[in-house]
């Protein structure tokens, strides 16, 4: 059969305009496809995205609840805010958590009400520390191009108790202008691992934000004693984490915080506590003119009668110390309120409720005789207790 070559040249031309319809709803469909499976892919991760937020802010609830101590945290933190807040502070960053557990313990300068003329008996040491630690802090000005006049990283007090070493740290930090961290340590101590360190990492950040800081701890062998295999290994670490980072402070010559300890039993400390802590002040018992000077300065603003004679008693208190002298003071001020309420012209409730006209003139004085009994009390106790042979009350007359 012929076939016009026309007609051959449509049927070519339709087959073609077919396929090319065909491939243009291919591609049609495979951009549907891609789009589609695009906007699946989008929807799938925002699902995931979601999930896990989800996951991990509700497990992080879960944990704070599970937490015993999360009301602690809390509360703690609320504490450090208005303390800074209270004395002043600002500063340049945001305070971590275990920064502001830390920073629960400073202490305010304007409730330190320690200062030197609060400190008697100790002249000489009272003038070595103004000499080595608050005057390279308060004229840093004059010392910047030396390097050996730097205030020292570590100070420690040593002594029997009672003798005044936590009076003249807290003298140190309201007369050098510093902020003071009264560090308990047993808020280092964490069940969770890591913690610890983390707390003790804490305590040399938050110093360095506050400088000039000192930190004083208290009984510091009971935390920093000698070392040996039967230590937990989570105090190991607390304890070589503080170390390392105090011995960073050392090789920082502008860093001005200073680790102030007090303790009665120096040997127990580790050698390199000892050795981060150059400067050593020996706070021993008073001698008799040391003990004269406490006593005028316990009874300067108390009544006493004229037949009291100080040198007396200094001269038997031999073994007292400080606060020995401030608790037979005040033991003797007891009976004078004694003698007062046992008086038989006067109501005890009405006295004891102040509910009377009676003046501080009504109270006699402190006399003679109400040291002597506060003597020979505290003589027997210590006696009891081993802890010394002093002389007997006659030895006053």
């Amino acid at each position: 059969m012929f076939t016009h070559p026309a007609a051959l040249g449509r049927k070519g031309s339709f087959k073609r305009s077919a396929f090319g319809y065909e491939k243009a709803c291919l591609n049609i469909y495979r951009s549907m496809e891609s789009e589609i499976t695009r906007t699946e892919i989008i929807k799938v991760t925002a699902k995931l995205v979601l999930l896990s937020a989800f996951s991990y802010y509700s497990m992080k609830w879960l944990m704070n609840q599970l937490d015993p101590t999360n009301k602690q945290k809390n509360q703690a933190k609320a504490k450090a805010t208005d303390l800074m807040k209270k004395i002043g502070i600002q500063v340049k960053r945001q305070l971590s958590e275990h920064e502001l557990m830390i920073a629960t313990h400073l202490v305010d300068p304007r409730d330190i009400k320690v200062s030197w003329s609060d400190i008697a008996g100790l002249d000489d040491v009272i003038e070595e520390i103004q000499e080595t630690v608050i005057f390279p802090i308060t004229r840093k000005d004059l010392l910047v191009e030396s390097k050996l006049s730097q205030p020292p990283k570590g100070v420690l007090l040593h002594g029997p108790p009672g003798c005044g070493k936590t009076l003249i740290a807290k003298a140190t930090a309201k007369e050098a202008g510093a902020r003071f961290i009264n560090l308990d340590v047993s808020i280092l101590t964490d069940k969770w691992y890591g913690e610890s360190q983390k707390l003790a990492a804490a305590v040399f950040s938050l110093a360095i934000e506050l400088q000039p800081c000192i930190i004083f701890i208290d009984e510091i062998d009971s935390f920093l004693r000698v070392r040996s295999s039967q230590d937990h290994e989570a105090t190991a670490m607390m304890k070589a984490q503080f170390m390392s980072l105090w011995d960073g402070l050392i090789t920082d010559p502008n860093c001005v915080v200073i680790v102030m300890g007090a303790t009665n039993r120096p040997r127990d400390l580790d050698q390199a506590i000892q050795r981060r802590m150059p400067s050593m002040f020996h706070i021993g018992l008073p001698n008799r003119r040391q003990r004269l000077q406490i006593l005028e300065l316990i009874l300067d603003k108390e009544p006493i009668g004229a037949d009291v004679d100080l040198e007396g008693i200094a001269k038997v208190t031999e073994t007292f110390s400080g606060s020995d002298l401030h608790e037979l003071c005040r033991s003797a001020s007891v009976y004078r309120m004694r003698d007062f309420m046992r008086s038989t012209t006067r109501n005890r409730a009405a006295v004891i409720n102040g509910n009377n006209r009676e003046t501080a003139e009504a109270l006699r004085p402190i006399n003679m005789d109400d040291l002597r009994k506060s003597f020979s009390k505290i003589r027997e106790s210590k006696v009891r207790s081993n802890a010394c042979i002093v002389a007997s009350s006659s030895d006053m007359d």
